[in-house]
């Protein structure tokens, strides 16, 4: 089947809700070295500056920052120490790859789409598949034991640069075209919640200024919130400065950024 286009995908904040598992996570673990709770906008502030798409990494820089404002004699954790905090919340226990065993935060992501949604894409012609900062094993557990999909194109962490590096939203989208990009490739749209979602397009342009690539955006479940509709708009803007073409309100909305196509 020829393809009219491509939509690709990130998972967290976009196909699942991750407020009250990795975001809560992230707050634990702050928290656990540091005594101290960030809120969603001082996370959100974080994150809009582009280069704070892994959450170690976030929860990591949170800490140093409050160690450093505070002027306490706190001494941050070492990467690896950190790391095992965060997955204990949000795995439940060092069971990485065993789902079964899960019993942490992990277990607390709603959806926000169904496997319908894919199927709809696919009878308009649209390859579809998904870039992730996610770790492996729950990127899967959400695209195949959650949402019933087989074998989704998928790349998650440690298997391309992280974003806003472009180099795994080209990978992906040579091998779904089966050609290399360019000028008489179709269109590939990538849909994000963050700042280096929408750099991740940016960047993509530069290596193939020829190609089109679009950038949609969408703002972070618990910003849909009516009480939160001031930061909403705040962080929608953060978005739109980047660069992103098109804000969506739902991922649904898709349809009709795509409708031209």
């Amino acid at each position: 089947m020829d393809l009219k286009g491509l939509a690709l995908f990130d998972i967290d904040g976009v196909i699942r809700d991750v407020g009250k598992s990795y975001r809560l996570a992230l707050k634990k673990t702050v928290n656990r070295f540091s005594g101290w709770t960030p809120s969603n906008v001082e996370i959100d502030s974080l994150k809009s500056e582009g280069c704070w798409n892994n959450d170690w990494d976030a929860s990591l820089e949170l800490i140093k920052r409050h160690i450093a404002r505070q002027k306490l004699l706190t001494k941050a954790p070492t990467r690896k120490d950190l790391i095992a905090e965060f997955n204990d919340f949000y795995f439940g226990g060092n069971c990485l790859n065993n789902p079964t065993k899960w019993n942490g935060f992990i277990k607390n992501e709603p959806l926000l789409v169904n496997k319908s949604f894919f199927k709809k894409l696919t009878n308009l012609q649209i390859g579809w598949g998904f870039i992730s900062g996610a770790e492996l094993p729950s990127a899967k557990f959400a695209l195949e034991t959650r949402l019933g999909l087989t074998n989704p194109p998928l790349l998650a962490m440690g298997q391309a640069p992280e974003k806003p590096n472009p180099s795994g939203l080209i990978q992906l989208a040579s091998k779904l075209y089966a050609k290399n990009l360019g000028k008489n490739v179709p269109p590939i749209s990538y849909l994000g919640d963050t700042v280096a979602d929408v750099l991740t397009i940016q960047k993509a342009r530069e290596v193939f200024p020829e190609q089109i690539f679009i950038s949609l955006a969408i703002a972070p479940p618990h910003l849909h919130e009516q009480s939160q509709i001031i930061h909403r708009k705040a962080y929608e803007q953060s978005l739109r400065d980047a660069g992103a073409d098109h804000i969506l309100s739902s991922i649904n909305d898709i349809f009709q950024a795509l409708s031209d196509w």
